[in-house]
């Protein structure tokens, strides 16, 4: 429907907005912070920790960081936590408008597992909120005090998590999922401990009261924590433009393995903002890219099933109706060239989304899609390099209505 596609666009469009301010404001803050410098006694005085001189657009600009807070409560004070919530909102309403209501579509892939749209929102949902629940219930214990330690959690609960999705959805469904999830404990990071603890600090200050420093230093930490994810979240974001990730039969590793890969690079970035140089760091990062890159990028045999084959290849000719012929043939001259195992397009190499139309079943599983894009918007096949004629499209369309 055109509604519900003006709709995804809008709502694509303002979770890309407020995911730019989002991440523009954690990678600015964590650099202002490991920027500042000692500042002059006078200023020690008044109890400021750190400041920071910079210019930027059409002047300078002086940031100074308290030591506990000022004095009194500013009249005007700036918070920065609709940017992490209006992320989330908008991220979680498009994870519903394309893959829960999509489900069939975009999330279940038969050849994965076969579940029903119900079961697979509901492994989705509880992949993500039960994910969350792990993660703050280690925030808060003993783990939580130990970076290291810590670190290898995080790192075997993305690791878990990437494996169950991968094993229950489509490739690209799995990728999303697991970024849902990372977007989810960064926003519960704002929500659950960063907001608390900065009204904590607030009360204290407009009270006259002392401010407990382990308010900040929590703060801080659920801060880097969400510094280090940032990268591994855009990977995950722009991923579904890449099948050659999400359709690998290894997909969850390579999904683990670049998300290890780019918060090791973002580390670089924190520590050339301290004054440390190690390019080390920065270069076994690309080198660890590269080599992941020539990993997925090797040819892969895959096994043949003999008797399935047999199958699949006589089921068009053996049992469809003249009309679903006509489509199946339609479908085969116009899509399976780029939407196969073994695309013969001269550009594409592995099926765009991981779409696959090989098969009578494969066409009828993808039917709503199908004619969404050949049939309402037009823009499949692209460009209409093969040549569909409105003949063809129209075929399309009678079919799919028929089974309505």
């Amino acid at each position: 429907m055109p509604w519900f596609d003006w709709i995804s666009l809008f709502t694509r469009w303002f979770h890309v907005i407020a995911g730019v301010a989002w991440i523009g404001a954690s990678f600015y803050f964590i650099w202002l912070d490991n920027n500042l410098r000692t500042p002059p006694d006078w200023k020690k005085q008044k109890g400021i920790k750190g400041d920071l001189w910079a210019v930027h657009g059409g002047g300078f600009y002086e940031v100074a960081k308290y030591a506990y807070g000022p004095e009194q409560m500013p009249e005007k004070l700036h918070w920065f936590k609709w940017e992490a919530y209006t992320t989330w909102i908008s991220g979680f309403l498009l994870l519903g408008l394309i893959y829960y209501h999509g489900a069939a579509i975009y999330l279940i892939d038969a050849s994965v597992m076969e579940l029903t749209p119900g079961e697979a929102i509901a492994r989705g949902l509880g992949l993500i909120f039960g994910g969350l629940f792990i993660y703050e219930s280690a925030c808060r214990s003993p783990l939580g005090r130990s970076p290291v330690f810590f670190g290898v959690f995080l790192l075997a609960l993305i690791t878990v998590a990437s494996y169950l999705a991968c094993h229950w959805f489509s490739g690209r469904g799995a990728f999303i999922h697991v970024g849902a999830l990372i977007g989810t404990i960064m926003a519960g990071n704002v929500f659950f401990k960063i907001m608390p603890a900065q009204r904590l600090m607030v009360a204290a200050v407009a009270n006259k009261h002392d401010i407990d420093p382990a308010w900040g230093q929590a703060a801080k930490l659920r801060s880097v924590h969400n510094n280090y994810f940032t990268l591994p979240l855009l990977f995950i974001m722009i991923s579904n433009h890449y099948p050659m990730t999400y359709q690998h039969e290894l997909n969850w590793l390579i999904l683990v393995a670049i998300g290890v890969v780019s918060a090791w690079i973002r580390h670089y970035f924190n520590l050339k903002h301290i004054g440390i140089s190690r390019p080390s760091v920065l270069i076994t990062g690309a080198i660890g890219m590269l080599l992941i890159a020539l990993w997925v990028s090797m040819p892969r045999s895959e096994p043949i099933n003999e008797q399935s084959d047999t199958t699949v290849s006589a089921t068009p000719a053996q049992q469809l109706s003249d009309e679903q012929q006509a489509v199946f043939t339609t479908i085969q001259t116009h899509c399976a060239n780029c939407h196969s195992a073994q695309p013969t397009d001269d550009i594409f190499v592995i099926a765009p989304l991981g779409l696959m139309f090989d098969t009578w079943q494969q066409v009828t599983a993808r039917a709503p899609l199908i004619y969404q894009r050949a049939s309402v918007s037009k823009d499949m096949p692209m460009m209409n390099k093969t040549g569909m004629t409105e003949a063809e499209r129209e075929l399309i369309a009678t079919w799919y209505k028929s089974l309505n």
